[in-house]
C-alpha cells in the first residue's frame, strides 16, 4: 500500500496531469477515460469489465428513458427498473451473497453452499452513482449524455472512484462537458489535496497505531483505556475518510472539477441530527434523495415517517458492509434520530452548548465501537470493558500508549474543528496567504513522502465500502 501511495503520488498521477493538459480540450474526456481505466485496473484488471458492463448498461438504459420519457412513460419506467436491478442485482451477489448464504446455512433445514466472492473496490459508490444518473434522467433532473466516453468518464473518474465522495450525474452533468481547468482551481485543488493528504497521513495512521495497540491489551485496559481507544478510532475514521474525500476533490479541482463538500467538522456537531448533515455529506444526500422522500418522507404521517426513517437507516448501515454490526450500527443511528426529532429536540435546544457536544460526542464515540467490531463477541467484550468503573482505571500499557500519543490527540482534537480555518480567514494580505499556502504544502508533502517511505501502515478503511 505503501508503494502504491508513492507511485501514484509520483508517477501515475504527475504524468496523467502533464498529459491531460498537453493534448487538445476535446480529447481530455477520451483521455481521462482511459486514465480511469488504467488506475482502477492496476489491482483488480477483472474487475474493470464489471464496471464497463454498469457503464454500458446504464448509458443504454438513460438513452431509452430519455427517448421515451415523453413518448411512452411506462416504457421509460421500464428501462427505468432495468438499470435499478442490475446495479442493485450486481451489488448484492458481489457484496452481499456470502452474507446472505451464511444466515441462510444458520436457518434449520437451509444447506446451501458457501459463498466467496471477491469485492470489488469502489462497487458501492460507482454503483450508487450509476443508479442516481438513471434515476435522474427518467425525473428530468439531469440532461442524458449521448456521448459513452463522456458518462464512461463519469463512472470511472479515478479521484472519486474507489472511496467517494458519492457524486450524482446531475452535479457534474455540465462539468463534463463545459468545464474549464483555470490556475485559480488548479491552485486550490492542489492546497486541499495536501490537507487531506496530510489528515490521511499524518493523523488518521498515526491514531490507527493508537487504537491498534490499545486494542489488542484487550481487558486490562481498563475503562478509561478503553475509551480512549475508541477515541483513537473515531479520529482515526474521520481523518481517513475526510482526508480521502479532500483528496478527491482537490484532485477534481486540478482537471478542472468542483465536487460536492462531504464532511463539515461533524465532531462539532450538538445533536445527532447536525451530525448526519455533516458526516458524509453525499451518502445522507443519496438516500434522502432516492429512497426516503420516494418513500413518502415525512409527508404519510407520524407513523409511516418512523418506518422511513427505519427503513432508510437499516439500508444506510447495510450499504457499509454485509455484517450484522452494520446494521446494528444504521438501525443505532436510526432510533437515536427518531428519539430525537419526536422527544428530545426542545430539550436539546434548551440544554447547555457544552452538554449537547457531550451528549453528540458520547452516542457518536458508542456508535464507533458498533461500527468497529464485526465479531459481535469482540463488540460485546469492548463494551463490558468501558463500563467496568470496578475494576482498573487505565492500565499500564494503555497508560503509556496514551502519553505517547498525547501530542497528536491534542493536534487531531483542534484539526476536527474549524479554528484553523477561521484563523487562516482573518488574514486579510493576499501575499501573506499565498506564502503561508506554499511553505504549508511543501512542508506536508515532504512529511507525508517521509512518512510513507518509513511507515507500512497506511491503510485506507473507506476501500472495503
Amino acid at each position: 500500500m505503501v508503494f502504491s501511495s508513492l507511485l501514484f503520488l509520483f508517477v501515475y498521477f504527475t504524468a496523467v496531469l502533464a498529459i491531460y493538459y498537453a493534448v487538445p480540450y476535446k480529447f481530455r474526456n477520451l483521455f481521462l477515460f482511459f486514465a480511469n481505466l488504467v488506475f482502477y485496473g492496476w489491482g483488480e484488471p477483472v474487475f474493470v469489465l464489471l464496471m464497463l458492463f454498469s457503464t454500458v448498461v446504464d448509458y443504454t438504459c438513460g438513452r431509452f428513458i430519455d427517448k421515451y420519457r415523453t413518448k411512452n412513460r411506462k416504457i421509460a419506467k421500464g428501462f427505468l427498473i432495468t438499470s435499478i436491478c442490475i446495479n442493485l442485482g450486481l451489488l448484492g451477489f458481489f457484496k452481499y451473497a456470502g452474507f446472505i448464504t451464511d444466515t441462510l446455512n444458520a436457518i434449520p433445514f437451509f444447506s446451501l453452499p458457501s459463498v466467496q466472492v471477491p469485492l470489488p473496490i469502489g462497487i458501492s459508490f460507482y454503483t450508487f452513482q450509476t443508479m442516481s444518473y438513471s434515476i435522474d434522467v427518467y425525473r428530468d433532473d439531469a440532461p442524458v449524455q449521448k456521448n459513452i466516453i463522456t458518462f464512461g468518464t463519469y463512472v470511472a473518474l479515478f479521484p472519486q472512484l474507489i472511496a467517494g465522495p458519492i457524486v450524482r450525474y446531475k452535479d457534474v452533468a455540465y462539468q463534463l462537458d463545459h468545464r474549464k481547468e483555470t490556475l485559480k482551481d488548479f491552485t486550490k485543488g492542489v492546497k486541499l489535496f495536501c490537507i487531506g493528504l496530510g489528515k490521511k497521513v499524518l493523523i488518521a495512521n498515526q491514531m490507527g497505531l493508537m487504537w491498534d495497540m490499545i486494542r489488542e491489551s484487550g481487558q486490562v485496559n481498563g475503562w478509561l483505556g478503553s475509551w480512549i481507544g475508541i477515541l483513537g478510532y473515531t479520529f482515526q475514521i474521520y481523518f481517513d475518510f475526510s482526508g480521502y474525500s479532500d483528496m478527491a476533490r482537490g484532485l477534481g479541482n486540478m482537471f478542472g472539477f468542483e465536487f460536492l463538500k462531504n464532511f463539515d467538522y461533524p465532531y462539532i456537531s450538538k445533536s445527532i441530527t447536525e451530525f448526519w448533515r455533516r458526516w458524509h455529506i453525499s451518502l445522507g444526500t443519496w438516500f434522502r434523495e432516492y429512497v426516503y422522500i420516494p418513500l413518502g418522507g415525512n409527508r404519510m404521517g407520524v407513523t409511516r415517517q418512523i418506518l422511513n426513517l427505519l427503513i432508510v437507516w437499516f439500508l444506510t448501515g447495510f450499504w457499509h458492509g454485509a455484517s450484522y454490526n452494520f446494521i446494528l450500527w444504521g438501525l443505532f443511528y436510526g432510533v437515536l434520530l427518531i428519539i430525537e426529532k419526536f422527544l428530545l429536540k426542545n430539550v436539546l435546544k434548551k440544554a447547555p452548548s457544552f452538554i449537547q457536544h457531550i451528549y453528540t460526542m458520547f452516542f457518536v464515540i458508542m456508535g464507533w465501537a458498533l461500527f468497529y467490531f464485526t465479531d459481535m463477541s469482540q463488540l460485546i467484550d469492548f463494551i463490558v470493558n468501558m463500563y467496568s468503573f470496578a475494576g482498573t482505571v487505565i492500565g499500564e500499557s494503555a497508560l503509556s500508549t496514551t502519553i505517547s500519543f498525547l501530542p497528536l490527540i491534542g493536534i487531531a482534537t483542534v484539526a476536527s474543528t474549524p479554528l484553523m480555518f477561521n484563523l487562516y480567514g482573518k488574514i486579510n494580505n493576499k501575499g501573506v496567504k499565498i506564502a503561508i499556502d506554499t511553505i504549508f504544502c511543501l512542508v506536508i508533502l515532504t512529511l507525508c513522502t517521509a512518512s510513507l517511505v518509513n511507515q507500512s501502515y497506511n491503510p485506507f478503511l473507506y476501500f472495503r465500502f
